[in-house]
């Protein structure tokens, strides 16, 4: 395959050759099966580190908006889904994100549900769509691990039964006391299982939830570098400037990924306050500042917690780039490193990026810019994934073989 007047990030008009699963040639190179990009953008494809496939499209009125109530409304209904309903929301969720550009998920699934039906079926969604998307599935204590009798086990079994990374929530534990103990027992367990820790950590308006810090020395300590995740972190929003200053340089000597979920955060933070009204995002420029690896999730589709969703990281980026003002001169263009080279740093993705030699994964947009990719936040014309379109037009994916158009809705 030639990919013929492609547009890099760095605004070089190339040609780009594909032979089977790899990139060989970029520049003057010549070959068969062309495609014309005609001088549009053609960059990596996009990650979602931080995603609940198990939820997506279970959406259920939440009259108060709040993290709380969206946390009772599953607990009640989690149990009554069928394993059917799971897979066929799952899968419609994953084909919306790779039509539009994301070949990399990291799912959390709830564990506290505790026949692990939840786990099971988004193992088989991984395994099913193992051909169009790569998928991680982290092991997400949702109720809490200390809070009901068992859940540390349960956690346990998750991870002998095929989840890849270990999860945790310590500001949903009881007491702080708790909360560090469960940090201290992720870590117990992803050593033992060689795991990386993947938490929500801090998602709440309450400054004095400052369970980051604890997990920065937990990483530290384990000698974990580069392999923690730190989901949400909205209390940051709330922290005292002197704090941040002190404890984010621990945080990026930890290595430790930042994730925000700025359309979740939006609309889940500052619910029990007038104006003004915060809006809860993590400070991603005053973590840059700091050097803190910063990447982006999606968080929800059609759940307790979010009643919109495409599955497109552009709105993410987007509506981060409005939360945090990312709009002066080079940082808007370099935003785009939020959902493709911090994240592939997150995952620890070998060679990604569109050079000779890599794996040929890319998506060939109809933006001339990464300007116009943000304004207009289309989908690619097309996704390709290891040398072969999987996707195109933001409609059709290659599925099991066949062509279909994809469902909005499943």
């Amino acid at each position: 395959m030639l990919i013929k007047n492609a547009k890099l990030l760095d605004g070089r008009i190339v040609n780009i050759k594909i032979e089977g699963e790899r990139i060989t040639c970029i520049g003057n190179c010549i070959g068969d099966e062309i495609i014309d990009a005609e001088n549009k953008l053609v960059i990596p494809p996009y990650f979602n580190m931080h995603f609940h496939l198990d939820s997506a499209f279970t959406s259920v009125r939440n009259n108060s908006g709040t993290l709380w109530e969206g946390i009772r409304i599953w607990q009640e209904i989690r149990g009554k889904l069928t394993e059917d309903e799971v897979y066929r929301n799952a899968i419609t969720a994953v084909k919306l994100m790779v039509v539009y550009g994301t070949l990399w998920i990291r799912t959390h699934v709830d564990v506290t549900e505790k026949s692990l039906k939840l786990l099971r079926v988004i193992k088989k969604v991984k395994e099913d769509m193992k051909d169009i998307a790569e998928i991680q599935i982290t092991a997400f204590p949702q109720d809490g691990i200390y809070t009901d009798k068992g859940n540390d086990e349960i956690l346990r079994r998750a991870i002998e039964e095929g989840a890849d990374n270990v999860g945790l929530i310590p500001h949903n534990e009881i007491t702080r006391e708790d909360g560090v103990k469960s940090i201290k027992f992720a870590f117990e367990l992803a050593r033992e299982y060689n795991k990386d820790v993947d938490g929500h950590i801090d998602e709440t308006d309450d400054p004095n939830s400052r369970f980051l810090e604890v997990l920065a020395k937990e990483t530290i300590n384990n000698s974990w570098e580069g392999r923690v995740t730190a989901g949400h972190v909205t209390a940051m929003h709330s922290w005292d400037p002197a704090y941040r200053f002190r404890i984010l340089p621990t945080v990026s000597r930890a290595g430790i990924t930042v994730v925000p979920n700025p359309l979740i955060n939006a609309v889940l933070q500052g619910r029990l306050e007038g104006y003004p009204k915060r809006r809860g995002n993590a400070p991603i420029k005053e973590m840059m500042k700091f050097n803190v690896n910063v990447a982006l999730g999606h968080d929800c589709i059609m759940d307790p917690w979010y009643p919109l969703g495409t599955g497109n990281m552009l709105q993410v980026l987007f509506m981060a780039i409005h939360m945090d003002q990312l709009t002066e001169g080079e940082e808007l263009l370099n935003s785009i490193n939020l959902i493709t080279f911090n994240s592939a740093k997150a995952w620890r993705v070998k060679n990604y990026g569109i050079k000779e030699g890599n794996e040929a994964n890319l998506l060939i947009t109809n933006a001339d810019d990464v300007i116009d990719l943000l304004r207009f936040m289309e989908p690619p014309k097309f996704v390709i994934r290891k040398g072969k379109i999987i996707a195109k037009d933001g409609k059709y994916i290659l599925f099991n073989g066949k062509w279909e158009e994809v469902k909005r809705k499943p």
